[in-house]
């Protein structure tokens, strides 16, 4: 390994790779730029492997103990620490990496960072989620636990060399929170990869014998909205007695149980579906043939700020959206969706069913969506920038 291209180790905590797309695309990007990479990530379902070797990047996996609710979170986040610690050490044993990435949430991973810069490592702070904003939306309040996630924001900014913002309003808070300098911050957009992500034959079996079908994609906790579009879905399916539309919910969370419950509850079991976690091409077949696709998150300041990758990924689909109306949803999609009025599922439900009554203006959203993804938003065009902050952070 060269000096110009020295091996790197990327800590992420939140999903297991290559599940974790941003991540597994970022690792991607370094091994084809000439970096040793590897990964530590949490184990998940259908990626049990402590160790294993996937396209030339080293993963590395622990088990992750699950906790709800503010006591039991330090002790998962602890508990994960310790391990992506041991496991850090011994890559650095074998690798002698000069970078490390670590990728929030939490924001805990700058300890290692702290430590490893004792040995002229450095220290690139890849900032997925808004931490503080994040906590104040699960526990709706601003307590010792918010202060002590604010402190350790802060922490992990002024241990960074380099930070890595998901969109520029990601890249407001390194600077204005986090007292980066801007020559030393870099805006890398969670975009498709366009060489991976391709439309295949629909599918009508998926339809389930009916007209349309509407797909989610994403995780599902509170601040995902999924109660607020189960009940735009009760809207379409009670109020307007719409009978001719499947709604499929891909993706898992803590929220699931209580989806499930409600769904029943609104006598929705006929027309929604909930399939948990997907391989990539029977997601590829759910989009190449669906209708539309949803973004129900509430607003609140933290998903006012974030870039929704399963935005992104519908528009690579061709797929026309509906979300409320958020200021970064709306930079991502432009003139590719209808909005809703935040957090009112009635006018979300207006909004989904003048897509599903209008077949010309659902191509010609879709087109714009494609052509969106196609011209800007897409990894050929990111990954210049990650590149650059690994350069800025060696120099």
């Amino acid at each position: 390994m060269s000096n110009e291209c020295p091996a790197v180790c990327i800590v992420v905590e939140n999903l297991p790779v290559p599940v974790d797309r941003r991540v597994w695309q970022e690792a991607r990007t370094l091994r084809d730029a000439g970096y040793q990479v590897s990964i530590i990530c949490p184990k998940g379902r259908g990626f049990t492997k402590s160790r294993e070797t996937l396209e030339d990047i080293e993963i590395y996996r622990h088990s992750l103990w699950e906790a709800a609710g503010r006591l039991g979170y330090p002790m998962e986040y602890a508990w994960a620490l310790a391990a992506e610690f041991l496991l850090a050490l011994r890559i650095y044993a074998r690798t002698r990496f000069r970078i490390l990435q670590a990728c929030n949430p939490p924001d805990t991973i700058f300890l290692i960072g702290l430590f490893f810069k004792l040995f002229g490592v450095r220290f690139i702070f890849d900032h997925h989620d808004l931490n503080p904003e994040l906590y104040e939306v699960k526990f709706r309040r601003r307590d010792l636990g918010y202060k002590l996630v604010s402190w350790a924001e802060r922490l992990t900014f002024w241990t960074a060399d380099v930070s890595i913002a998901t969109n520029e309003s990601y890249r407001e808070v390194a600077l204005e929170r986090g007292k980066m300098r801007r020559e030393r911050t870099f805006v890398v957009r969670s975009c498709p990869d366009l060489s991976r992500v391709r439309r295949v034959a629909p599918q009508p079996a998926l339809k389930e014998d009916r007209r349309h079908l509407v797909v989610f994609l994403g995780v599902m906790g509170h601040q995902d909205g999924l109660d607020l579009l189960l009940e735009s879905i009760g809207l379409i399916v009670h109020g307007h007695g719409r009978q001719d539309t499947l709604f499929v919910l891909i993706g898992s969370g803590p929220e699931v149980p209580h989806l499930r419950a409600l769904a029943e509850q609104k006598g929705l079991d006929a027309v929604t579906r909930f399939t948990g976690h997907l391989p990539d091409e029977q997601v590829a077949a759910y989009f190449s043939t669906a209708t539309l696709g949803v973004a129900p998150d509430r607003a609140t300041p933290m998903n006012d700020k974030s870039t929704m990758n399963k935005i992104m990924e519908y528009m690579a689909f061709g797929l026309p959206v509906v979300l409320f109306d958020l200021t970064e949803g709306r930079r991502s999609a432009g003139e590719a969706a209808l909005y809703a009025r935040r957090d009112d599922p009635k006018d979300f439900a207006q909004q989904m069913l003048k897509l599903l009554d209008s077949e010309s203006l659902r191509a010609e959203m879709g087109a714009r969506a494609r052509r969106r993804i196609e011209e800007t938003l897409n990894w050929d065009h990111e990954k210049r920038a990650l590149l650059e902050a690994y350069a800025t952070a060696l120099r």
